[in-house]
């Protein structure tokens, strides 16, 4: 049985898409790397909503970014109000997503593993 989605999940999704081309097309910041936005998570009344982002680039980067994104939070809520036809634009609140860097180190830790298993010495 398939999943229905939640009106939350509907808006998270749609903010997703709108905050992606929102930073490529109209955040003009040199210090910004490339951000890429995995996942908003919407309150059920609408008033908050958390992104989630990774950054190409090391922890320092991010969190340089995470500030530059948190900045511009009230610039991102003006555009998407224009954009959405919401009643209530959420507060954005920009979170580093930290579970790639997490599985990359869990896929070097098993790859390490598997090999010490393999090594006869």
């Amino acid at each position: 049985m398939a999943r229905e989605f939640k009106r939350t999940d509907r808006v998270g999704s749609q903010i997703q898409r709108e905050l992606a081309e929102l930073i490529r097309e109209q955040l003009d910041d040199p210090r910004l790397g490339m951000v890429t936005i995995h996942e908003v998570r919407v309150a059920r009344d609408f008033s908050h909503a958390k992104v989630f982002f990774t950054v190409m680039a090391g922890m320092l980067e991010a969190a340089e970014t995470t500030s530059i994104l948190n900045d511009a939070a009230s610039f991102f809520r003006h555009e998407l109000g224009r954009r959405m036809r919401l009643r209530t634009v959420p507060r954005l609140h920009f979170e580093y997503d930290e579970s790639i860097q997490q599985a990359e180190r869990l896929t070097m830790l098993i790859a390490q593993a598997v090999r010490s298993d393999e090594d006869p010495n």
